[in-house]
C-alpha cells in the first residue's frame, strides 16, 4: 500500500514541480533561462528508486510535458528516460551522501538532457542549429540547476533514503547485529 502511495505521490510531485517551474520560475530567469527542475526530479527517481522506475517516470513525465506544451509527443520522454537511466546507473556506482557527487551528476544530466533534446529537435523539426546561443543557454541552465540542487539536497537526500528503504526494502538482517 505504501508503495502505491509513493508512486502516486511522485505524479503529484511532478505536477507541483511543473507548475512551480512554469509559474514561479518564469519570474526568476537569468538572461531568459530558467532551471529545469523536472530533470532533477527524474535524476532523483533514478538515483533513489532505480533505473527501471527512472525510465518509466521519465517517459510519463515527458508525455505529460509534451501534452501540456503542445509539442509532438516523444522527444522529451526519451530525454527524461535517459536521465532516469543515468541516475539509476550512478546509483550503484557513486555515493549519494556526497553533495559534490550529486552536483556533478546533476550538471551532467542537465547537459545530456539539453544536448539530446536540441539534437532530436534539430533532426525531427529541422530547426536551425545555432551553437553559440545554445551553449550560453546550456551553461546558464546547468548553473541554475546546480544552485537548485544545492538548496534542495538535504530534503532530497532524506526523502530519497526513506523512499529507497520502502521501495527496495532493507536487505540487512537486523537480528544478527
Amino acid at each position: 500500500m505504501k508503495k502505491a502511495l509513493i508512486y502516486i505521490s511522485l505524479i503529484f510531485v511532478f505536477i507541483f514541480i511543473y507548475l512551480l517551474q512554469s509559474v514561479f520560475f518564469v519570474n526568476f530567469t537569468i538572461a531568459g533561462v530558467m532551471p529545469n527542475i523536472v530533470v532533477i526530479l527524474a535524476l532523483f527517481i533514478g538515483l533513489f528508486i532505480g533505473r527501471s522506475r527512472g525510465i518509466i517516470y521519465g517517459i510519463i513525465y515527458g508525455i505529460f510535458m509534451d501534452l501540456w506544451i503542445g509539442k509532438n509527443i516523444g522527444i522529451t520522454s526519451v530525454c527524461l528516460a535517459i536521465v532516469g537511466i543515468i541516475g539509476g546507473t550512478f546509483d550503484k556506482n557513486f555515493s549519494k551522501d556526497s553533495r559534490i557527487v550529486i552536483l556533478l551528476i546533476g550538471a551532467f544530466c542537465t547537459i545530456v538532457y539539453e544536448v539530446l533534446l536540441y539534437v532530436l529537435q534539430g533532426v525531427f523539426f529541422q530547426i536551425s542549429v545555432e551553437v553559440i546561443p545554445f551553449l550560453k543557454i546550456l551553461a546558464l541552465e546547468t548553473i541554475y540547476n546546480i544552485f537548485i540542487i544545492i538548496i534542495i539536497y538535504p530534503i532530497m537526500k532524506n526523502v530519497g533514503y526513506e523512499i529507497e528503504s520502502e521501495i527496495k526494502g532493507d536487505k540487512i538482517l537486523t537480528r544478527y547485529f
